[in-house]
């Protein structure tokens, strides 16, 4: 029997054009109509290679989908989608599996993949990850995407299209996939006014005038694309929170978005302002006992705050039943915490953690601290507020921490405190929107960043102590193991303000999956989705990215400077800063720039923050000799005359490399010019646009930096030729 849709697929699908106001997909369907970028990797164009187009037609001849869960219902219409465009032709939809060719399901609603368990490596994949497989079913050859629950399903469904959206082969298939990390959450620093905190690509995508009537259509594609690289969760709210979240009319609204991203696999998570109980605003109107609310304190120790939570908590769940749980930044940069009360960083996340645990929810509690009074070195401060609260915390509480030690930098080291904590959750926190990085004006691709992180041998226990090992729980035995993206999403029709700015989405969603995937492997796969199919350009387009970052070191902050941009603003070059704040908001506090030498000095006869480090790591760090290059002004005064490897001095090598960051977005321009014929006008245009913007801006950084750092040390600039 062949069918389009069950009738439950169908009456789900009305049911989500009537919210929407329209077909939900309908920017997926239409290949020929402008490309705004709206439709980000997810476009299914027809396949440019014949034999492969032959091949794919032949292979998935009829489909079925077993299930009649909402996720499954999702999975038919993307297929439905995708095939029709890639193929150019519409595949017909079967219950029976002796007249399909791919055959979708779980040993639940699928008596041939039941019976197939013990080869298809099920017990291992846990309920998100997923088998794809070619084989024979009653002589027939067929292909089965496999999973033990539907959200796999859903999953494997976008891995088996990742393929031919590439053009790969789809004969002799054995792929078995799970996620490396169990919380793979996007940070929204969204406000309930629309705008958005290090927002370069519009304002919101929440609309809370109109929730929780009025579903925007965004809502579903957002969830879509998440779902898509395997995205998990969503913080829907700036860290810098603001209490009336938590009021019972937004939390109809935020449970309104949760029924939108159920059924892709995602739960909704909230950033809690530690004082919303003593806010005036607040009254628990659900609360069976009264009184609680306008309370006069927000001391973890205190009963009623602990049972305002507890309440709060309650309040939450029942109208979000999968509520995944709090993220917090605490104590820093204004926002309250528990040592206002002289309470400690343990005392304010355990009193969420015992409100949420009996939910199932989580706490992300952020170790974003650096009181000037923990230490004189800003590198230093969460480490040594953190690390001796190690093994304090319950057991749903994970302490999130950025990815260095300062605050997003074009480049850092490592944060020490990973691995330090062997006996708490730790949790990744990654910036994908580019607050220090260009914003959404300048191409840079990040997976080579996260790349060097996440390779980083911290030796916590020895060597092979990479970052990827303790986040992912493999090398200190943790069960709870996280990653987090700061989103770099808004209402910009293309979503991320920079065509590009969508392959650090990706990217982020697929390095969280998995994190062993090579930066070049990610890029191929968004150019070959995205923009092109052309081996040739595909080609020229990844190594314009995977060079990307690099340059934008060079012309930022080359050699281990950092923290020289523009006060508050964080864009453009700002090295003569003094006159901020704070003393650590000052560009001077970092660079350190004299007439002897320039960079900060955290070696053992420094401030120590050497020291933080693992033996091995912190030897090399603190001998001149054995710092590698990169992080070099991080952990030292430089002599401007010292020879560097090159045999430069530090002055010449410091002018080449702002010089050749500069150079790399004349060959970035070069390049794209020479793949005009590839990509759809529209984003030909939109892309060399931003790229005349970034020479001009990578200009003004290395003139900048070069003719301030050339007051002190009195040198004159080499030749650049």
């Amino acid at each position: 029997m062949i069918r389009t849709f069950s009738l439950k697929a169908i009456l789900f699908i009305i049911c989500v054009t009537l919210l929407c106001g329209g077909d939900i997909y309908a920017e997926t369907a239409d290949s020929n109509s402008n490309d705004d970028g709206y439709r980000l990797w997810l476009k299914y164009d027809k396949i440019s290679d014949a034999n492969r187009l032959e091949e794919y037609r032949s292979v998935v001849s009829a489909v079925s989908v077993r299930g009649e869960s909402q996720t499954c219902d999702i999975i038919r219409n993307e297929l439905k989608i995708a095939l029709g465009g890639l193929l150019d032709k519409d595949i017909p939809f079967t219950d029976s599996i002796k007249d399909s060719c791919l055959i979708i399901g779980t040993p639940a609603n699928c008596k041939e993949i039941k019976k197939l368990c013990k080869t298809l490596s099920l017990k291992t994949i846990g309920n998100e990850g997923f088998v794809i497989k070619s084989t024979k079913l009653k002589g027939k050859d067929a292909i089965i995407v496999a999973a033990n629950k539907d959200i796999g399903l859903l999953y494997g469904t976008f891995a088996f299209l990742r393929l031919l959206q590439r053009q790969q082969s789809i004969q002799n298939l054995d792929i078995v996939s799970q996620p490396k990390i169990q919380y793979r959450l996007l940070n929204h620093w969204d406000n309930l006014d629309g705008t958005v905190e290090r927002g370069y690509a519009g304002r919101s995508l929440w609309k809370w005038d109109e929730l929780p009537g009025t579903i925007d259509r965004r809502y579903y594609d957002y969830a879509r694309a998440n779902a898509s690289i395997g995205i998990n969760g969503t913080v829907l709210n700036n860290v810098n929170a603001n209490p009336d979240l938590l009021k019972p009319e937004y939390l109809k609204k935020v449970a309104a978005l949760a029924d939108v991203f159920r059924p892709y696999g995602i739960k909704v998570y909230l950033s809690v302002n530690f004082s919303s109980p003593i806010s005036a605003k607040f009254k628990l109107e659900s609360s069976r006992r009264g009184g609680i609310g306008n309370l006069q304190t927000s001391d973890p120790m205190d009963p009623n705050v602990r049972r305002w939570w507890k309440d709060k908590a309650a309040e939450i769940y029942k109208l979000i039943p999968d509520f995944g749980g709090f993220l917090v930044k605490s104590s820093s940069e204004g926002m309250p915490g528990p040592q206002e009360y002289n309470r400690t960083h343990v005392d304010g996340a355990n009193m969420l953690a015992e409100a949420l645990e009996p939910h199932g929810g989580i706490v992300m509690w952020r170790s974003f601290v650096y009181d000037a009074e923990i230490d004189p070195d800003r590198a230093k401060r969460n480490y040594k507020e953190f690390v001796p609260l190690d093994g304090k915390f319950a057991k749903n509480v994970f302490v999130q921490s950025k990815n260095g030690p300062i605050d997003f930098q074009p480049r850092e080291p490592v944060a020490p405190i990973f691995g330090a904590m062997p006996d708490t959750p730790s949790m990744l926190e990654l910036q994908i929107t580019q607050e220090y990085l260009g914003h959404s004006k300048h191409l840079v691709y990040l997976a080579p960043m996260w790349k060097e992180y996440l390779e980083f041998d911290t030796y916590a226990k020895g060597q092979s102590s990479t970052l990827a090992k303790i986040i992912d729980g493999s090398l200190q035995g943790q069960k709870m193991t996280g990653m987090a993206g700061v989103s770099n999403i808004g209402n910009n029709r293309n979503w991320t303000g920079h065509l590009f700015a969508q392959a650090n989405w990706y990217a982020f969603g697929r390095l969280s999956w998995d994190h062993s995937l090579s930066a070049e492997e990610i890029a191929d796969e968004w150019v070959r989705a995205t923009l092109t199919n052309n081996d040739e350009a595909v080609g020229t387009i990844k190594s314009m990215m995977l060079g990307s970052w690099e340059a934008c070191v060079n012309y930022m902050t080359p050699l281990g400077l950092h923290h020289i941009m523009q006060e508050g603003f964080h864009y453009g070059p700002q090295p003569q800063l003094d006159t901020a704040a704070r003393e650590d908001w000052n560009s001077v506090y970092y660079h350190r720039a004299d007439a002897n030498g320039l960079g900060f000095d955290r070696t053992c006869t420094g401030s120590g923050a050497v020291s933080q480090c693992f033996g091995p790591v912190c030897e090399r760090f603190n001998d001149v000799n054995a710092c590698p290059e990169k992080y070099l002004l991080w952990f030292h005064h430089v002599p401007w005359d010292r020879k560097m490897q090159s045999e430069r001095t530090l002055w010449n090598e410091l002018c080449l490399r702002y010089n050749a960051g500069a150079q790399y977005v004349d060959k970035m321009i070069s390049d794209w010019q020479s793949v005009e014929k590839y990509i759809k006008p529209e984003l030909y245009e939109h892309v060399a646009k931003k790229l005349q913007t970034q020479k001009k801006d990578a200009g003004i950084w290395r003139d900048t930096c070069i003719g301030y750092f050339q007051k002190f040390n009195k040198r004159l600039i080499p030749d650049f030729k």
